[in-house]
């Protein structure tokens, strides 16, 4: 049985791992686009509709692949997570329907209309088609997330003698107090990494003295657009998605921030310390004092319940795991604000777009707002754990019992080897876009 569940949770970890690399660029990417698009109806300016396009270019590659690797996704809840399927499906399924059903039909068919419609449609309908792109994005995300909030936060909900969970109040699963801030946390953290792409794309081009009336465009625009979304992340949208946890899930909080022991004086945070399991405690160990106190609950002194309050079994299943990725998250997430601000401060001086070294730091730091956003998914995730529903049905019971570890570690393979193919082939089609530049659609 403990293989079942590894392998299975395992597999869907992968998988949703390598999907979310795509969904957190549309979002973001999205916004974006609808600017440029924006700014060139306002100012006539050719060199926003190029960008426009170019980035609408990349946008459906990127939605492409998300599709081909969200479609598995689907499958597993029937596959190696039937009961959970079958226990929680009259609620879940109502979102993850609304959000296949509404939001990709209105996002992929509005991004046909983009790409190919501008000359038939005019500007003014060209940019509302850019809308619907940004609009079916973002509901898609809302959708997800909401599902993603029950499963956090259980409302509106009713458990029938054969333990099958049912929807009592349809407007609860939208006006769930998880809901709200993990969605603009999530929206937010996607235009990060967006904004990333965006400035390395320009980053590059003036690197290499090729289209660089465009790199300008592009590091200016992911640099603004970068500062405000990483604050953002930080402030007030993270603020209140770690309340959220202090108060719906103490043991994770707990755990994703190494309190042992409960702090009954103030609880300080750690800014650098290994978890040691064996020991309870976290070695070498940076901290500050009383600062976790008051950023959770704006009280110097307010105590801090520790992961010795709670039986092992209601704790995460996976401390470390859970500890590493929530600092990798806020470490990165730091460290962007500090890159953005920099940049802006060289934009300001007009001496960033020939600033070599932070040129290079904005090419070659790209990959990590994808890693920050991944991570900050592994702490919702990891955090929940031991349960699937929190504090109702755990992860052990809505495995498939038919499904043999044998099976899905040969399917795991499968996807491995299927996905870094995928991998391949996306990162080769955005190379190409990106070598042949905007000026190649402006005709």
């Amino acid at each position: 049985m403990e293989d079942m569940i590894f392998y299975d949770r395992l597999q869907f970890a992968f998988t949703i791992t390598f999907h979310y690399i795509f969904p957190q660029l549309t979002m973001g990417l999205s916004l974006i686009i609808l600017f440029f698009k924006g700014y060139y109806l306002k100012s006539n300016k050719e060199i926003y509709n190029d960008a426009a396009k170019f980035f609408m270019k990349i946008f459906a590659i990127n939605f492409t692949m998300g599709v081909i690797t969200g479609i598995p996704m689907e499958f597993q809840f029937g596959t190696n997570w039937a009961k959970f399927s079958e226990l929680t499906g009259g609620i879940i399924g109502q979102t993850l329907a609304m959000e296949g059903t509404f939001s990709f039909f209105l996002e992929s068919s509005f991004l046909a209309l983009f790409i190919f419609g501008e000359k038939i449609m005019g500007q003014k309908l060209h940019f509302l088609t850019g809308f619907f792109v940004f609009l079916g994005s973002w509901a898609s995300g809302y959708l997800i997330l909401a599902t993603n909030a029950w499963m956090q936060h259980p409302v509106g909900y009713e458990i029938l003698e054969n333990g099958k969970f049912v929807l009592t109040h349809f407007s609860q699963l939208f006006s769930n107090p998880w809901l709200l801030p993990a969605f603009l946390h999530n929206q937010m953290a996607s235009l990060v990494t967006s904004a990333f792409v965006v400035a390395s794309i320009g980053a590059f081009y003036l690197l290499i003295k090729k289209n660089e009336e465009h790199g300008k465009l592009f590091v200016k625009t992911g640099i603004v657009f970068g500062l405000v979304a990483s604050l953002l992340v930080a402030f007030p949208t993270g603020d209140l998605n770690a309340k959220n946890v202090a108060k719906y899930q103490p043991a994770a909080f707990a755990a994703m921030e190494g309190i042992f022991e409960t702090e009954h004086a103030g609880a300080e945070i750690v800014l650098i310390g290994q978890p040691n399991m064996v020991e309870k405690k976290l070695d070498n160990k940076i901290a500050v004092p009383n600062i976790l106190s008051f950023l959770t609950y704006q009280d110097w002194n307010k105590q801090i319940i520790g992961m010795d309050h709670f039986k092992k079994s209601e704790l995460p299943d996976n401390i470390p795991a859970l500890y590493y990725s929530y600092h990798i998250m806020v470490g990165l997430g730091t460290i962007f604000i500090g890159i953005m601000m920099l940049s802006v401060v060289f934009l300001y001086r007009k001496k960033l777009y020939t600033f070599k070294p932070l040129l290079w730091t904005l090419l070659f730091l790209v990959p990590f707002p994808f890693i920050a956003n991944i991570t900050g998914w592994y702490v919702a995730e990891l955090g929940r754990q031991p349960y699937l529903v929190y504090g109702l049905l755990k992860t052990v019971d809505g495995i498939s019992p038919t499904v043999s570890s044998g099976n899905t570690l040969f399917t795991l393979l499968g996807f491995v080897a299927l996905y870094m193919l995928l991998g391949l082939l996306f990162l080769i089609l955005v190379g190409k876009t990106i070598y042949h530049g905007p000026k190649s659609l402006k005709h």
